[in-house]
């Protein structure tokens, strides 16, 4: 199962990028790069995005749906981090999770995904948060 496994958590990387640099942001690889691994960097410019992203991350997740993910001050790192995981083992790294420091350019690093299908319905509800957040503040 780890091949497919894999192939699934790098589908949701590509679909990620292909929405996000479709959006206007900067993503990290580009969608046609050559990739190394399954985590996908999303500049999102503003920490209330970053924070946007990675609670909706946590709310369409299996485990722990109902709790809103806050920066925190984690050791071993110089600026506030906020992490979102709602994964059935703790530190699992192929379960969909993203996570970020608060400083510029607010970059949220986006891994994993069991299924293809679960990472696509997360990554589509951060996107529609993000667009919500942005309608928010035009008004």
């Amino acid at each position: 199962m780890a091949p497919h496994t894999t192939a699934q958590a790098v589908k949701g990387a590509v679909f990620a990028a292909a929405l996000f640099s479709k959006l206007g942001y900067n993503t990290h690889p580009l969608v046609d790069e050559k990739r190394g691994d399954i985590i996908q960097a999303i500049e999102l410019k503003s920490p209330e995005k970053l924070i946007k992203f990675c609670r909706a991350i946590q709310e369409y997740s299996p485990v722990d749906s109902f709790a809103a993910p806050e920066p925190w001050d984690m050791p071993g790192y110089e600026d506030k981090v906020i992490m979102a995981a709602g994964t059935f083992v703790q530190g699992a790294s192929i379960e969909l999770s993203a996570d970020g420091p608060l400083r510029p350019p607010y970059a949220v690093y986006l891994q994993g995904g069991l299924t293809f299908e679960h990472a696509v319905i997360g990554i589509l509800a951060a996107a529609q948060s993000l667009e919500q957040l942005e309608i928010n503040n035009n008004d």
